[in-house]
């Protein structure tokens, strides 16, 4: 027998949590559900359950629906700062904040249904021309001008047909509405204005759809003379 001291097995991960475990808690947090999560992740139903249950233990809390209101930070996010500063228990910082006014910034992203994840990077990549950032799975993501767009598959297949709207600013729309149809793409009329302001300037807009016929625009605002 071997006199060696020590446990046996992997050693204690350095966190509250695996990251296999932050892994599926963040689907979670997200709003996924179990199966959604695996087949995302690539991995069993049980082994998310395993995950989920784990996690419940490890925090103390009673219920998915506390875990996904759960707001801890992995021990090696950015989030923390490069100190650590947040806990290792609940994640929360500990550095001491000044009560400002909340003041919401830019949008940062806009969420968009396809039903086909690589027809939709091919034609919002090469027909619209929008900067592709990445693609991860079946998500992918578009830069529009400091703005993302995400893609994702709808879950019944069909992307639903009451999705909102995504406009894009342009500074011709004339000019615009040509290239995208020398491209292959149908707008459903041509440029027109749809308002004049006060000051003169006038609000542009064409309508288009995507390969889903999913409604886009582009729009332009077209200051008034003198």
């Amino acid at each position: 027998m071997s006199s060696r001291p020590g446990r046996r097995g992997r050693p204690r991960y350095p966190d509250v949590l695996t990251p296999a475990e932050w892994q599926v808690v963040d689907a979670v947090r997200h709003g996924m559900p179990n199966r959604q999560i695996a087949r995302r992740r690539g991995v069993s139903l049980d082994a998310v359950k395993f995950h989920v249950a784990n996690a419940l233990a490890k925090l103390g809390l009673a219920s998915r629906a506390e875990l996904r209101h759960w707001p801890g930070v992995p021990a090696r996010s950015a989030l923390r700062g490069p100190a650590g500063s947040a806990s290792a228990g609940r994640g929360a910082s500990t550095v001491e904040t000044v009560e400002t006014e909340l003041r919401l910034g830019p949008i940062g992203q806009i969420a968009r249904h396809v039903s086909d994840i690589p027809r939709a990077v091919a034609w919002y990549g090469g027909v619209l021309g929008l900067p592709h950032l990445y693609t991860f799975g079946d998500l992918a993501f578009f830069d529009c001008g400091g703005t993302r767009l995400f893609l994702s598959p709808a879950e019944n297949g069909a992307p639903p047909a009451d999705q909102p709207v995504v406009y894009f600013r342009v500074p011709d729309i004339h000019e615009a509405h040509e290239r995208l149809t020398a491209r292959g793409v149908r707008f459903e009329g041509a440029p027109h204005m749809i308002f004049r302001h006060d000051s003169g300037t006038e609000e542009w807009m064409a309508f288009f759809a995507d390969p889903d016929g999913a409604l886009l625009a582009v729009m332009a605002q077209v200051p008034g003379a003198g």
